[in-house]
């Protein structure tokens, strides 16, 4: 990769290094947010599409890891938008609410579970903050809203996850 005049230029495969470099962070993130690892994968490959049109407008070569994490989380809040709507108009159409799952569950199923349960901007929060290990700026940043947005919403997700995690990975 080269910078020159403000711009990156494409040399060879500069989109498959920077898959190779960021793509297995990305899906981590992308999982977090979503749940579902076909998912997750299908949300990374689109972010990278979109980061390919990006080239031309990156000043940094820095900055398109922040973009590609700025992507995953706009495609996975979009993708949770349609399926909300999805869900209300099947629970009208069958007129019954939604079922819940059987409750024995390992360790890292009742975390994914209590992290699923979060409305999705407390969940991308806390994922951005916890697992991604942002600062409250870069949250914000990402989540294209206000550091104190993200400050409730980080609170509220974690007072709303511990009774639901309750001494999950205690060993004692």
């Amino acid at each position: 990769m080269r910078v020159e005049a403000g711009s990156i230029k494409l040399e060879g495969g500069l989109l498959v290094e920077l898959y190779e470099r960021h793509a297995s962070d990305a899906g981590r993130l992308a999982y977090l947010l979503t749940g579902d690892r076909e998912l997750a994968e299908d949300l990374v490959q689109d972010a990278f599409v979109k980061l390919t049109g990006r080239f031309v407008h990156v000043r940094e070569p820095g900055g398109l890891h922040a973009y590609l994490r700025t992507t995953v989380v706009n495609l996975a809040r979009s993708h949770h938008r349609r399926r909300a709507v999805e869900r209300r108009y099947a629970e009208r159409e069958a007129g019954r609410e939604p079922t819940t799952g059987a409750a024995d569950l390992s360790d890292r199923d009742v975390l994914q579970r209590a992290l699923m349960s979060l409305p999705l901007r407390q969940r991308t929060a806390v994922v951005l903050r916890f697992y991604e290990d942002l600062d409250i700026a870069q949250t914000a940043s990402a989540m294209r809203c206000s550091e104190g947005t993200v400050k409730a919403l980080t609170s509220r997700g974690v007072a709303r996850l511990r009774p639901l995690i309750g001494g999950v990975g205690d060993d004692g």
